[in-house]
């Protein structure tokens, strides 16, 4: 926890982005980590030399990056905002926002996925404990179900794949895969639903997840990086077309 002496008045140029690199400073210090509570407004303002108004707009930016959990309404101890680390929350709402302008494109996203997600596929089949294969085989036996909406079943798919990468052990990849998937959930499911033939393309995607989980239930890595890899170059280019 920081003490009053580690805040330094800043100059009033530029503020609220001065606040942010205070807060990174004593982030990256050591002095503030998780659930650590920064002062409330009034005081940090006073630290800090600033107009609460800078401090406000500092600590909006650092809540949308998941840096910030926002505490209950009140007064007192308890009511400075709570460092959260939440990171695929930020990672997502920025991913999202330069997908949609097409900063990244489409081509760069699928190659980042496979990077990410053979790397996923291969350490889940050497590390994937029975609780991951177990919530895995749950997620295939839903998906199964071909009454399901397509919302659903985007849901199911998403959340697959960021159980493979849990499985792998890297928080990192996890974090990654999850952003990744949150940020292309609606173009996903926009082109799921200009889909004429969906019983067949999902009959096709849970073929695919079935196959990825029988070579990571086998311990078989290579084999689960490589029909990661398919799945997913075959369905991109089966929705390309229809995610521009």
């Amino acid at each position: 926890m920081t003490a009053a002496a580690d805040w330094q008045p800043l100059s009033r140029s530029r503020t609220y982005e001065l606040v942010l690199d205070q807060i990174e400073e004593q982030i990256q210090a050591g002095r503030l980590t998780v659930g650590d509570r920064l002062p409330p407004e009034r005081e940090l303002a006073a630290l800090l030399g600033v107009s609460r108004a800078a401090v406000r707009e500092a600590l909006r930016v650092l809540e949308a990056q998941g840096v910030l959990r926002r505490p209950q309404v009140g007064t007192g101890p308890e009511s400075g905002n709570i460092i959260a680390g939440m990171p695929s929350t930020g990672l997502t709402r920025l991913l999202r926002v330069h997908v949609a302008l097409s900063n990244f494109p489409l081509e760069d996203v699928v190659e980042a996925r496979i990077t990410m997600e053979r790397g996923s596929a291969r350490l889940a089949a050497a590390h994937a404990t029975p609780e991951h294969l177990a919530r895995m085989r749950e997620l295939l036996d839903r998906m199964d179900d071909p009454s399901l909406p397509r919302e659903e079943f985007n849901d199911l798919d998403t959340e697959f794949h960021v159980v493979m990468a849990e499985a792998a052990g890297n928080r990192l990849i996890t974090d990654l895969t999850t952003a990744l998937r949150n940020a292309l959930g609606h173009d996903l499911l926009r082109a799921f639903g200009k889909l004429d033939d969906w019983d067949t393309t999902a009959a096709v995607l849970r073929r695919d997840h079935h196959a990825v989980y029988e070579a990571v239930v086998d311990g078989d890595g290579e084999k689960a990086a490589a029909r990661v890899e398919n799945h997913i170059r075959d369905f991109y280019r089966k929705m390309s077309d229809k995610m521009g």
